[in-house]
């Protein structure tokens, strides 16, 4: 199974870095709607990241800012929902082991290093990662509030069984 393709990619070799590589990302309309369709936003006319990737200690540190406009929908009124970015970030990356086991150990409480694959960092798709961290994921419009509809009355199936009974003709019900 092979999964889709991001909504956003700028690939950065490893043997591009050198010393340190900065790029500015500045997504296309069509970029900022494939975007917004995965990231359910009513629409993303400003998204722009400012991405830098050093060489560390075991490997390399991707730190940058993105910032966006975007419309996300009220999770109450379903109205749209203006939501500005201003994000800052540091990731730490490895590279991967080719002689590693190949072993997919999930821990969510581990905030280690991402791995690089293949020689490539791709720089949109951790710009697109850091906007959705950024965003509301429960967004509620200002003075929204839920308002638990009446629950019908449930009734007992004995009482809808006794509206079927049939008079009883010696008098007793």
């Amino acid at each position: 199974m092979s999964l889709p393709p991001p909504p956003f990619s700028e690939p950065l070799r490893l043997n591009q870095i050198g010393a340190g590589a900065t790029r500015d990302l500045e997504p296309d309309e069509a970029a900022r709607a494939r975007i917004a369709r995965t990231l359910d936003l009513i629409e993303l006319p400003v998204f722009k990241a400012r991405l830098t990737v050093k060489p560390a200690d075991t490997g390399w540190t991707l730190s940058g800012q993105v910032t966006a406009h975007a419309v996300q929908r009220c999770g109450l009124t379903l109205e749209p929902l203006p939501a500005d970015i201003d994000e800052s970030f540091a990731i730490e990356l490895v590279e991967a082991d080719p002689r590693a086991p190949v072993e997919v150990d999930v821990d969510p409480e581990d905030d280690g290093p991402d791995v690089v694959e293949d020689g490539v960092i791709d720089l949109g798709v951790y710009a697109v990662e850091q906007l959705a961290l950024g965003l509301d994921p429960f967004p509620r419009k200002a003075g929204a509030v839920f308002e638990q509809p009446e629950e019908p009355a449930e009734e007992s199936p004995f009482a809808v069984l006794k509206q079927f009974k049939q008079p009883d003709s010696s008098g007793d019900t």
